[in-house]
């Protein structure tokens, strides 16, 4: 319902009947909701960026704008020193070597400028994001009203501190109240939230809180209720009644269901590993204990060189035929076409849809686009593509199609000579339980 409610132009909901409407609109708005949140925080992550993006920047104007002073200041440094070093080796009075380099006024006057232009001992720039407070204002008030936050136990204190700027928010309050939150504040960040005359600063300390913030959320120690990205941990597993109630026998899993027994075993097969590799380390080829430090001889080359001329001779063998040809030559064999079923019809692509298909995939995996496509094409138009695009090409159909075409390799003869296809060495990829 959601997938078909992302479809649909506003106007079209107008010919259903007000059960499949609402139906509709109620599954796409709830996994709007979470889109919407999780596009809401990106945006403060990025604006975080931005801000000490601007910090690094003016620090960095500044040493420009200052560069030929603060060298001046450098020169007459070096020039000082050699003159002490200088005096304490020949028994001088360090006065007069100095007054030798410099008159005492001038180096009174030069220190203060240097002092003018230091910036603080750690480089930090901190201490110039004062005035971008203003910038994060203008929808931080917004967005600690509309996201709801948990913790774990470690960032409580960070969650009192986010309760009490929103309390600021609706109050007007101005001033941040004593005994407000300050341990989860990092020690960049302390030297600044602290006014002279002892008092918090308010700018700074809601700069640290909105960056602490991104950074426990990031970390996954602060969750948003109804984000998709940054739910509570437990919420991306079954629940714990659900999981205790499953029958082991039921499930197809290879390993018990218990993660503790599950990780004992786990540990003790690498443990009886580890011991076999240790008593037999003397008789392994390519491994050896020096120092305490397993060393792994590096693989050498052993594919023949003669490999590479073999293998374009395979190619010249192969007939050249136009990709559009190759395309529906495979779905043929495959029928992974009919995998692109209409997400509102539920209908699979006749022959005339399945050529726009054809076409359709080839702009998108070309990076060619509808448009010249179609320029291409003259008897299939932008808007055939694009609706074949918007109805037929989503993620699951693409799922289902991509895993006919594996299918078809492992079923194949040729492939087997590189193993079963049950394990792979291709790189990882990230999948939402």
């Amino acid at each position: 319902f959601s997938k078909i409610g992302s479809r649909y132009e506003p106007h079209s909901f107008r010919r259903f009947n007000d059960p499949k409407k609402y139906a509709i609109l109620v599954a796409y708005l709830l996994e709007l909701i979470q889109d919407l949140t999780d596009l809401a925080f990106e945006i403060h992550d990025r604006q975080i960026m931005i801000l000490l993006s601007k910090g690094r920047k003016a620090q960095e104007e500044l040493q420009k704008q200052n560069g030929k002073s603060i060298n001046e200041k450098v020169v007459h440094f070096a020039d000082l020193g050699a003159a002490l070093i200088k005096a304490r080796s020949e028994g001088i009075d360090p006065f007069v070597a100095l007054d030798a380099i410099m008159p005492w006024d001038q180096l009174v006057a030069s220190v203060e400028e240097a002092k003018r232009l230091a910036r603080p001992v750690d480089y930090d720039y901190l201490d110039l994001l004062e005035k971008k407070f203003y910038a994060l204002r203008k929808y931080t008030p917004t967005l600690l009203k509309s996201l709801e936050f948990r913790s774990t136990k470690s960032a409580e204190p960070l969650m009192k501190a986010v309760d009490i700027i929103r309390d600021m928010n609706e109050t007007g309050k101005r001033k941040v109240p004593e005994g407000a939150p300050l341990n989860f504040v990092s020690n960049r960040w302390q030297k600044h939230v602290y006014d002279d005359d002892g008092t918090i600063n308010r700018h700074y300390y809601e700069m640290a809180v909105l960056t602490e913030l991104r950074n426990y959320v990031r970390s996954g120690d602060v969750s948003i209720v109804g984000s998709r990205q940054h739910k509570d941990f437990e919420e991306y597993l079954i629940p714990k009644a659900d999981w205790n109630g499953i029958d082991p026998n039921t499930t197809k899993l290879a390993v018990s269901l218990s993660a503790e027994e599950y990780l004992e075993e786990r540990t003790e097969s690498l443990l009886q590993r580890l011991n076999w590799v240790s008593n037999h380390i003397d008789e392994l080829d390519g491994v050896n204990l020096e120092n305490g430090k397993l060393h792994i001889d590096r693989l050498e080359k052993d594919v023949p060189d003669e490999s590479r001329n073999f293998s374009l001779s395979l190619y010249e063998l192969l007939p050249r035929i136009k990709l559009t040809d190759l395309l529906m030559e495979v779905a043929n064999w495959t029928n992974f076409h009919e995998q692109f079923i209409h997400a509102s019809s539920n209908r699979a692509p006749n022959e005339e849809e399945t050529t726009i298909l054809m076409a359709t995939l080839m702009a998108m995996g070309t990076n060619i686009g509808l448009t010249k496509m179609a320029e291409a094409t003259p008897s299939i138009t932008y808007r055939q593509m694009a609706n074949a695009a918007q109805w037929r090409l989503y993620e699951d159909a693409m799922n289902k199609a991509q895993a006919v075409l594996v299918n078809f390799h492992h079923k194949l003869a040729l492939p087997s000579y590189w193993g079963n296809g049950t394990t792979s060495s291709s790189d990882g990829m990230r999948v939402q339980i």
